[in-house]
């Protein structure tokens, strides 16, 4: 019987504060297990707003990852030292 082995561990910042995450897990999951939720607000009515298609059709996940505003989170996956902005908590 094999043995998987565990991903290794990265570091991510999230809004300014350093997390761990899983390499190569999608951003939505490293934020949704740093307790990060919303993860932006309606531009109309100020709702907060969060993932909700998961594949990147829906455009409710969009972040700023590395200075790239308007990143979809669902689709992104976490690297060692990437910084992760979202509109929600600023």
């Amino acid at each position: 019987m094999s043995t998987r082995p565990l991903p290794e561990h990265v570091t991510v910042t999230i809004d300014g504060t350093p997390s761990r995450a899983w390499a190569g897990q999608s951003v939505t999951a490293a934020l949704v297990t740093a307790g990060v939720w919303p993860v932006r607000r309606n531009q109309v009515n100020g709702e907060p707003r969060g993932p909700f298609c998961g594949m990147g059709v829906c455009l409710e996940c969009e972040v700023t990852i590395n200075g790239l505003e308007g990143a979809r989170s669902c689709t992104a996956h976490v690297a060692d030292g990437m910084d992760i902005r979202t509109a929600a908590h600023g």
